[in-house]
Parts: C-alpha cells; structure tokens; sequence
C-alpha cells in the first residue's frame, strides 16, 4: 500500500504568505524530470513565474476569460466572479510552475494516425511531470493545485511571460 503522499495530496487553493526558497522549487522541477516519457524525448517545458511576471499572467488570463464568457452570454456578475476568483488564486502563490508541452523533439510520420499517437504521448509525459510536481509539493509539505486556464490562451500565455517556447510543432 502507498503511503503519503499519493494518499494525502489535496488540491489547494489558498496560500500563505511564506515565501518558497528556489531550492524547494528546484525540487519540484526535479521531481518533475523523473516522469517517463516517450522515447526519452521529455517533452515537458516549465516556467516557474512569481511577482510581476504572476500578476501580469493572472490579468491576461482573466481578460481571455471575461472575453470567452462574454462570447457565450454568461451574465457579467458571474464573468466577475469567476474573473475575480482566478485571478485571487494565481496571484496569491508565492510561486507557480507552469508546465508547457513542446512537440520539437517528438517523431514525425507522413500519417495523421502516428502524429496524433505522438501528441497523446507527449501529452501524457507532461502530465505524468506535472503530477510528480503536486506529489513533491505534499511531500514537502506544501500546498498546490493543478490549474489548467492557460490550456485556454496558449499563445497569449507564451507571449506575456516571453517564453521561449517557440517552434513546437503541433498537430
């Protein structure tokens, strides 16, 4: 039977204050690392954002999100609401990983079929690290949460933090 952390591990959604030494940090990138993944490619991309670079990722995510529910009739206290509620959540961790998928390293075939074969795996090794990530931060004792809004605004994300996740092929 597994024992903590695999048992123990809640979403978290609230923070404290208390800053994360980058060392802490640095183990939970590590964690990620030892996620399998297909052919050895590691296909993961991290990010880890705190401060401004934070602040101003919550703001454009929350701006996408006005937009999205605008577009879909949601009435505007509950755009506000949700808008809110993100944005209280990015900004009030210390710090964030934020885990990107990249397809440059991954094999190519003349085939869709094998192409989206490559994509489901890639994106399962990125899950798989970002998992080891919540299991390090329970081990650590530290509160986190798997948060999936910029699956919403890729683009936008890589260009208000000026990531340099450029050239990933997609399929």
């Amino acid at each position: 039977m597994f024992a903590s952390p695999i048992l123990t591990r809640r979403m978290i959604r609230r923070y404290t204050s208390q800053p994360i030494p980058r060392l802490v940090l640095e183990q939970l990138l590590e964690a990620a690392t030892r996620a399998p993944s297909p052919h050895n490619r590691q296909p993961w991309r991290f990010a880890v954002i705190a401060g401004e670079a934070r602040t101003r990722l919550a703001q454009m995510m929350g701006d996408q999100l006005r937009r999205d529910l605008a577009a879909d009739g949601v009435p505007t206290e509950v755009i506000e609401k949700d808008a809110t509620r993100s944005f209280t959540r990015i900004t009030s961790a210390q710090a964030g990983i934020l885990v990107g998928l990249s397809m440059a390293e991954m094999d190519t075939y003349p085939d869709a079929r094998r192409n989206t074969a490559e994509h489901w795996m890639a994106g399962q090794a990125t899950a798989a690290a970002a998992q080891n990530i919540l299991l390090r931060a329970a081990e650590l004792g530290l509160g986190a949460c798997w948060m999936c809004a910029p699956l919403f605004c890729p683009q936008q994300v890589v260009a208000t933090l000026g990531l340099p996740w450029t050239g990933s092929r997609r399929h």
